[in-house]
């Protein structure tokens, strides 16, 4: 079997603090530890993440900086070193112009061979679960910055002048999706997943999350030579010369 696919720098883009370690969080631990260099990019800051009736308005600012110190947790369990916040508000996400041009300008920066996002397309999970329009609007957003506005010369022409070169990222990732066509295998790294999780603790019940993930994950490597695993629909833009 050839051996797995490792990036040399990658990119996560997500609507919320979380999003990163219920999604693809096995996969950047596994890539971390390989030496891939991993920027976290977080749209929103999750201010609207509570339902407390003791809380106003008022609480926003103070839970959206409590959610960026867990998931600043987080990035640390999971080997990421860069984190970039964005800070739209939560629960009110749109995929514009504006926020697409950010995006560009961010992947022109970092210069990710591979960036990894949700399913702008995903409405409906089962029977019990309808995909938040903020994970929606990421995705395309994101979508869209990768292609074909990361690496189209006169698309935002004054991100150009700012000095933000084209860039062409190599892969696009996408979980979320019921026709994947890559798996990577987790069951190495399954367990920082479950632990990076656990610093959400505003967000999930800690010690209910290793059993959730672990079904998803063992339910994702079905039929797989190996236990656990995180599945993508994977969009190839350029081949590198030496992937193997």
């Amino acid at each position: 079997m050839s051996e797995e696919y490792i990036p040399k720098r990658a990119m996560r883009i997500h609507a919320h603090p979380d999003d990163q370690e219920f999604s693809v969080g096995g996969t950047l631990a596994k890539w971390a530890k390989a030496g891939c260099e991993i920027v976290s990019v977080t749209i929103t800051s999750g201010d609207s993440g509570s339902n407390d009736p003791t809380k106003g308005g008022e609480y926003k600012q103070e839970l959206a900086t409590l959610r960026e110190g867990e998931q600043q947790a987080a990035n640390a369990v999971l080997g990421v070193k860069e984190a970039v916040f964005l800070r739209y508000p939560d629960g009110e996400l749109e995929a514009t112009i504006q926020l697409r041009k950010e995006l560009t300008r961010i992947i022109r920066k970092y210069k990710p061979d591979v960036v990894l996002i949700g399913n702008p397309e995903a409405w409906f999970y089962g029977n019990e679960y309808v995909n938040h329009p903020d994970h929606r609007a990421a995705a395309q957003a994101a979508c869209e910055a990768v292609f074909p506005s990361a690496g189209t010369r006169l698309i935002f022409t004054d991100l150009l002048k700012a000095g933000y070169e084209p860039h062409n990222v190599k892969k696009l990732y996408i979980h979320g999706t019921d026709k994947p066509n890559t798996w990577v295998d987790i069951s190495e790294t399954i367990d920082i997943k479950v632990k990076a999780l656990q610093q959400h603790a505003s967000q999930v019940p800690v010690d209910e999350v290793e059993k959730w993930m672990k079904d998803w994950a063992k339910e994702d490597a079905k039929d797989k030579e190996f236990e656990y695993a995180e599945s993508y629909r994977v969009m190839k833009f350029s081949e590198e010369e030496a992937e193997q």
